[in-house]
This record gives C-alpha cells, structure tokens and sequence, in this order.
C-alpha cells in the first residue's frame, strides 16, 4: 500500500482555483443584483444603507457560525450557540456599562466561554449526549440572562427587569473623501458601477472597529485550525480522535479548548448586537440567530470560506427584513434567477433529477415575483429562516461533516 502527500504546487493549484471560484461567485451575485435593482426600480436592494445594514446582521451571524466551525471541528456539536450568544449580550451590557465597550467585548467573550465550558464538561467529561447539554444551554443561557438583568440591571439608569439601554459603542471609523465620492455615485444607479460604490461607502463610513475586528478573527481562527500544528492536532479531534491519541494527542484538551473558545466566539457575537446592532440590551435579542449561525456554518461545509458566503447571505436577507416589502418582493427574483442557474450548473453535472426539481423551484419563484407586486408583511419577517432552510435543503447532498462530529469518546478507546 503506497501513500501519496499533495506537493506544495498542488496545493497551491487548490487554492488558487478555489479562490478564482470565489471570485467567479462573487462576480456573479453583483452582476445578478445590479440586473434585478435595474429590471424591478427597486435601489433599495442593494443601496448604501442595505449593504451596511447587511454588514451589521451578518457579524453576529458569523461570529456564532465561527463558534461552531471551531467547537465541530473537534468533534463536539454545539447546539448552544443561542445560549452562549445570550450570555454574551448580557456580559456585553454589563462590563461596558461599568467600564467601556472594549471591556464590554471582553465581558461578552467571557461570558460565552463560560457557557462553551459548561457545555465541554457535560459533552467531553461526563459524555452528555451534545444535542442534550447544547439545548440545556440555550434554555440556562436564556434564565440566567433573565436572573442577571433583574438583579443588576433594574436599578440602574436606562435599565430595567428586562434591559439596560444607553450604552457606548465601540469607536466607528469613516474615511473621508472616498466614503462621499462612493456615496454620490452609488446614488446614479448605473449597471455595476453603482452597485460596486454602494458596497465601498457602505465599509468607508461609519464602520464600526467591532466589524473590523470580525474578519480578523475569521482569518486568524482559519490559519489556526489550518496552517499550524495545533489547528492540525485539534480537527484530528473531530476526525478521529482514537488515532489522534495513539499518536500522543491529548484529545480531552483539545476538546475542551476549541468549546471555550466556540462559546467566546458566540459570546462576541452577542456583544455584537448588545453594543453595535443595537444600543443596549434587551433580554432575548438574539432572535434565533445562533441557530442560523449554526446553519450558515452547515452550509459552509464546516470551512471558513464558507461559513462567510452563507453568514453574508443569511445576513443579507435578514436586513432586507428591515428595509422594505418591495425590497423582499425584488429579491423573490433573485432567488429565482440563483436558483436557475444552479439547476443549470446541475445539469451539466449530469443530475437531471436534481437540475429539474431546482429548475421547477426556481419557475415558481418567477411566476411570484410576475403574478404578484408585493409580499405580505409577515412573509418579510419570516425572510432570513426560510432562507436558511432552502440553502440547508439544497446544499444537503454535498456537506461533508467532520467523521466524528457529534460521537461520544472516552478515553483509551484506542488501546
């Protein structure tokens, strides 16, 4: 039996040709938005005030689907990422009520972490089964941010039983002259151009550092997991973790750290909404958004690419939510012209069952936005979560979990 190890210059063919898929991607979604604002008059979908809308739902988003990249990475299903963005708000609150919304980002994080560490000593010490501790968390993580407000918050200036309103937010940044310059043409509506400078002043003018700071640590968990001898060590966890430890790693550690540090990440994106989304804290303002955190980090197939390009969508369509139903009733054409073009693309991959069932999905969507000229009110809000079960649906039969995600391990299993 022979081994082979890809070469540096296959590798690097990997990802170069991943990376001009991305593009190619990238490319496709802004041609398509522009062509469906010009066909319906609708700007609003994808103006300046849309995209930067877009850019604050989909932070929290990925923060808590980098949660779950981390902890499932090493094997360790974290359904409580509700529970621990929970947390995070209310630690967010607090420490940035006492002192500022740095430390306030800290207190999130720490918050989070003491939820990922309740839910390692259930999974990885006791072997709670993961979907069991993940929803005692979220149910935990929920009462005690419920116990906490009213115990600390009640009394104090803008708070109540409920919330605490008025905070700082971290420091924003403009850049001036390019932010104007892109504002005043993303405001002539031309085919490409405009849509390009909407998304320019959308990250020129008043963006928050707390936004920078997201995909720094999207990059640097990515090069972690994936670049060093640690990140190695620990996604051996999540693939293997009895030849992981005849090989001398110490599998209960690494378990244990990637869940700390899934609940910290879920507990910045907390703070998130506590501080950046939102002026202040409200008990249950995360709205579900750790579970679509979840479902992006599905849809990425557990890589960080990945969990970017499903955060942004899931984002984008929850902030179309709060603009208008127009908006909503422009993107039914746009799923329809994606969905077509993915039944061609599974076409051509020789599914015709597949290309067919996308291709008669996507003739429906068309014959909604024709047939009809505006979306009920309630529809809009229900946007985000229907989204997130469509792409689950339609991604399903290509997602590649890590092998052993989710299984129980005790250790010396090995011997």
């Amino acid at each position: 039996m022979s081994t082979t190890t890809a070469t540096p210059q296959a590798r690097m063919m990997r990802a170069r040709k991943f990376s001009h898929a991305w593009l190619l991607i990238t490319v496709l979604v802004i041609v398509a938005l522009s062509a469906v604002r010009v066909i319906t008059g609708v700007h609003e979908i994808d103006s300046t005030g849309t995209l930067r809308a877009a850019a604050i739902a989909t932070c929290p988003i990925l923060m808590a689907a980098l949660g779950g990249l981390w902890s499932e990475r090493a094997g360790v299903v974290n359904i409580g990422l509700e529970g621990q963005m929970i947390l995070g708000t209310w630690g967010a609150a607090y420490f940035t009520y006492y002192y500022d919304p740095w430390i306030g980002v800290l207190g999130a994080a720490l918050m989070g972490a003491l939820g990922g560490l309740l839910h390692a000593v259930a999974t990885v010490t006791f072997g709670v089964d993961h979907i069991v501790s993940g929803v005692a968390i979220n149910i935990i993580g929920l009462g005690a941010a419920e116990f906490l407000a009213e115990a600390y918050f009640k009394n104090l200036e803008g708070g109540g039983v409920k919330q605490l309103t008025g905070l700082a937010s971290p420091t924003e940044m403009t850049i001036p002259g390019v932010s104007d310059a892109a504002a005043d043409i993303a405001t002539q509506h031309w085919f490409v151009v405009s849509d390009l400078a909407a998304v320019v002043a959308a990250l020129t003018s008043r963006l928050s550092l707390l936004t920078v700071l997201v995909p720094v640590l999207v990059v640097a968990s990515a090069w972690i997991l994936w670049r060093t001898a640690f990140g190695l060590r620990l996604r051996s966890c999540g693939e293997n973790p009895a030849a992981a430890e005849s090989l001398g790693v110490h599998v209960y550690r690494h378990k244990y750290i990637a869940v700390i540090v899934s609940g910290a990440m879920a507990g910045i994106g907390g703070g998130y909404l506590a501080l950046v989304a939102s002026s202040g804290f409200t008990t249950g303002q995360t709205g579900g958004r750790g579970f679509i955190g979840l479902a992006a980090m599905i849809f990425g197939n557990w890589r960080p690419g990945g969990i970017v390009g499903g955060s942004l969508m899931f984002g984008y369509t929850d902030s179309l939510t709060l603009r208008s139903t127009d908006a909503v009733h422009a993107l039914l054409l746009l799923v329809g012209i994606g969905l077509a073009v993915y039944a061609l693309w599974r076409l051509r991959q020789g599914r015709v069952a597949s290309a067919g069932v996308l291709g008669a999905i996507s003739v429906g969507f068309f014959a909604w936005f024709l047939l009809t000229d505006s979306v009920p009110r309630e529809f809009t809000g229900m946007t985000p979560y229907v989204a997130t079960l469509l792409v689950l649906a339609f991604a399903a039969q290509r997602l590649r979990m890590p092998a052993a995600d989710g299984l129980r391990y005790r250790r010396g299993e090995s011997i």
